[in-house]
């Protein structure tokens, strides 16, 4: 285990805003963590002092240096753990890169996962943001995880009962309650992922991109390989490239609403897009009600929202002159007044601030 003080973030979050990390360690195995809990020979901190996960940092703005002790995630593995007649059960480190594992599943003839392609981020971080895409969220392919108690150093397992996903949710994203401790916000360590891929494979195709896809090549009954390649080129058409133009991806949960507010808001915006929900609400696109309200190609200082989708905000300074979290924040804020003073809907964000 090695201590690395007065680290750079930049390069470590894909927004590339430039901070620090006053002490940052990087997470190989589960015995770094335990090493780190119960060596006297770590940063000088209390033992209850804070400490931040870090891991790809697609999903992240940060507004200044963190002073808690970073923990970076880079833990690897991608192993088959069962197959059998109704499915395969696979298996990633935490800091493995999730497109990577996606392919990787894919190369190896185990579909299920090929929807959430091209997704920014790692394992370890996919059920904390209960990642989704084109019809499929992570809780549906989930099976269960490993972790680490950051005050005990004790390891868990949890399944997905007890991972509380929701939209873009689970219980990592939770404070701790102070009287049933629900919530794992700064309290755990993800270190492994499984997840059951089953079979008969069925095709997710419900989504009006893939369907256009299949329109325009004339494949009606698109093997996992095959959708697997639309979805990286739509979302390449679609996204700019973190590599390129820093950004964390879509930077609002697409709003839900009833059929009551629907109808209200199609009486007076008949374009706005929407999709049937199973329990009955209607999603919005909140890209187009960004887009609706003129924010698209606007900024902030060096903070801007993406030209070709408004549900994007991106670093328009480069790694020279990067936009900083507050200007990322201002922007995300004036857009959130925006859309609730024209639609009377509250945007949430995505990433994660700190």
């Amino acid at each position: 285990m090695v201590v690395e003080n007065n680290v750079a973030l930049q390069p470590y979050n894909s927004f590339g805003i430039a901070a620090r990390a006053q002490h940052l360690v990087r997470v190989h195995a589960e015995s770094d963590v335990t090493q780190l809990l119960s060596s006297p020979d770590g940063p000088s901190r209390p033992p209850d002092a804070p400490v931040f996960v870090l891991g790809g940092g697609s999903n992240l703005v940060i507004t200044g240096d963190i002073k808690a002790l970073v923990l970076k995630v880079e833990i690897p593995g991608r192993r088959l753990i069962e197959a059998s007649d109704k499915g395969w059960l696979v298996e990633g480190g935490a800091g493995e890169n999730w497109h990577g594992f996606v392919a990787w599943t894919l190369d190896q003839g185990w579909p299920g996962l090929e929807n959430l392609a091209l997704i920014p981020g790692s394992v370890g971080a996919s059920p904390v943001q209960n990642i989704g895409a084109y019809g499929v969220e992570l809780q549906d392919r989930f099976h269960s995880l490993d972790a680490i108690d950051l005050q005990t150093g004790q390891p868990f397992t949890l399944d997905a009962a007890q991972c509380g996903f929701g939209y873009r949710d689970s219980v990592f994203k939770h404070v701790p309650a102070s009287d049933k401790g629900f919530g794992l916000a700064g309290r755990a360590l993800i270190t492994r992922v499984r997840f059951w891929l089953p079979k008969p494979w069925k095709p997710v195709l419900g989504y009006l991109d893939l369907e256009r896809k299949m329109t325009e090549t004339g494949i009606h009954a698109p093997d996992a390989r095959q959708i697997f390649d639309w979805v990286v080129a739509i979302r390449r058409a679609k996204l700019p490239d973190p590599a390129v133009i820093g950004n964390a991806g879509s930077f609002f949960k697409n709003p839900t609403v009833t059929p009551e507010q629907c109808a209200d808001i199609i009486a007076r915006d008949p374009k706005v897009v929407h999709y049937p929900m199973p329990d009955g609400s209607i999603k919005l696109a909140a890209g187009w009600l960004i887009d609706a309200c003129g924010w698209k190609g606007k900024s902030v200082g060096n903070a801007g929202v993406y030209e070709k989708q408004a549900l994007v905000l991106v670093n328009r300074g480069g790694s020279a002159h990067p936009c900083t979290g507050g200007e990322v924040m201002t922007l995300a804020k004036a857009i959130q007044t925006s859309v609730y003073e024209r639609f009377g809907i509250r945007l949430e964000p995505e990433p994660v601030v700190v």
